[in-house]
């Protein structure tokens, strides 16, 4: 992991020279939690200035990047940093909590958050991912192998909305995905079990097939549902 970190640092270095602030990785990766089959490198880049010509040097480290499985880095101005903290509170709770500075300037520590939208967000993404879900389950239920793909995918980002819950409801955030389902299940009372078999099937401890991804599905929109009716009572 950190020869290939090594190597985008180095690429984005000779791509903006100068104008590179800092590169900062968070997500699963900081965290402990990254599970290679399943998870990718999160990186977040601050320039000095975005023009054509620092998205014309980004495509050929970005297209390297891609190729080695994970998704293009955030690309942002000190100013953008500064001032949208607002608009993408879930993005930067989860960059602000757990974080490591590759190159450049710590540009998060002293970043101040800004919750006016925090809570409509996570509601928001909640709904927005059960929506989802739900159109990709009705062209793949038939098809047992597709549905399994689609629900190990989905729980990621289900644990990661839930923490938010969570930390809305003031309790602290849970480190690991099966920390949050568990804390999730009690602030919350919801049936953990399709939550945990799914991750039971990413981190190696069961095969996909020996999960009815069928049966699973029912309960995990179940669960998913509570959660969002429990964000929505919160104090608009």
């Amino acid at each position: 992991m950190d020869k290939l970190l090594s190597q985008l640092v180095e690429k984005l270095r000779k791509a903006y020279g100068d104008g590179l602030v800092s590169v900062v990785l968070y997500g699963s990766a900081v965290t402990g939690d990254h599970q290679a089959k399943f998870s990718d490198f999160n990186v977040l880049c601050v320039l000095r200035e975005i023009t054509v010509r620092e998205l014309a040097a980004s495509e050929p480290v970005f297209r390297w990047w891609r190729e080695q499985g994970s998704p293009s880095p955030l690309l942002l101005t000190e100013h953008e940093l500064a001032t949208s903290t607002d608009c993408f509170a879930i993005e930067f709770h989860d960059i602000k909590r757990h974080n490591r500075v590759l190159f450049g300037q710590d540009v998060i520590a002293e970043l101040a958050l800004d919750n006016t939208f925090y809570r409509a967000q996570v509601e928001h993404d909640l709904r927005a991912k059960l929506l989802r879900l739900r159109q990709k389950s009705c062209g793949t239920l038939s098809d047992a192998n597709l549905m399994r793909r689609l629900l190990l995918d989905s729980v990621s980002t289900f644990c990661a909305l839930f923490r938010h819950a969570l930390v809305l409801h003031g309790d602290p955030p849970p480190v690991g995905k099966r920390a949050v389902i568990a804390a999730a299940r009690q602030k919350f009372g919801f049936d953990p079990a399709s939550f945990e078999t799914l991750l039971d099937v990413r981190e190696g401890r069961c095969k996909p097939r020996e999960m009815d991804p069928e049966k699973l599905l029912g309960p995990y929109l179940e669960g998913i549902s509570v959660v969002i009716d429990a964000v929505d009572r919160l104090e608009k």
